[in-house]
């Protein structure tokens, strides 16, 4: 007589088989649409970025692009491309790879660049090289990388680093809760906002799909003119919610 458990494991490889199958076809059709949108992206914005580089040229120390070790996926570590925002000896100076609200590390042009995220604009390039994609964890320095538990390093990068991502999304005041923090900005950064950060990373990982990366690339738009909307959290009401907030400004 045949035994009940044949059929139930039969049925459970069959049913992991399809779940590879389909985060396979996610990854190439994801990737597909990486190349497509950044290569369209890139010419599209090419009126934008040509005055951005004189700008960057004629003013500050006259950097245009600042290029830096990041971590990447499966912790490899690749080069970053973005608009030059700070003085070029940044990571060394102030509190290294932590930014505060008011940073006399960045330049004044580079203040209005970080504000609407066009400095992040040139990281279209590595996701046509697919170092990064439009959405994923954000790509720490290595120094911030480190911060994580070790549980947490293996986790974070299991997906391709993002130009947007979650954890931007519900950060983006990170420079102002750091500012506002009675603890050192490196303790802040570690004890409050690293560990609620992995925490969406893993969420994101749990939860990604097409739509979830709509949705993240719609709220990052959607924040730049909203930034004291609540709204992501009414389309994804099963993300970890904060448990602190700075103060109203």
């Amino acid at each position: 007589m045949a035994s009940p458990v044949a059929p139930a494991c039969r049925q459970g490889r069959s049913n992991l088989s399809s779940f590879r199958t389909l985060v396979n076809m996610y990854k190439h059709i994801k990737r597909f649409f990486d190349i497509l949108f950044s290569l369209l992206a890139i010419v599209l914005l090419l009126p934008v970025f040509i005055p951005i580089i004189i700008l960057l040229l004629l003013t500050g120390e006259h950097e245009v692009f600042y290029r830096q070790d990041r971590v990447g996926y499966k912790n490899r570590i690749f080069r970053i491309w973005k608009f030059a925002t700070m003085l070029k000896n940044s990571p060394n100076m102030g509190h290294g790879d932590v930014t505060m609200r008011g940073d006399t590390r960045i330049t004044s042009v580079g203040k209005f660049l970080r504000q609407s995220k066009i400095n992040e604009l040139p990281q279209l390039i590595n996701i046509l090289t697919g170092d990064m994609s439009f959405v994923g964890p954000r790509p720490l320095m290595k120094v911030g990388f480190d911060r994580y538990s070790y549980e947490m390093k293996e986790k974070v990068y299991k997906v391709i680093p993002g130009l947007t991502g979650i954890g931007s999304i519900v950060f983006r005041d990170e420079e102002l809760i750091i500012t506002q923090s009675n603890l050192p900005p490196h303790e802040t950064y570690r004890t409050i906002i690293l560990p609620y950060k992995g925490a969406l990373e893993v969420w994101y990982q749990q939860h990604r799909s097409f739509y979830t990366d709509f949705m993240i690339m719609f709220l990052t738009a959607w924040y730049v003119v909203f930034p004291k909307s609540n709204l992501v959290y009414k389309i994804f009401p099963s993300l970890p919610k904060r448990q602190f907030e700075p103060a109203v400004q």
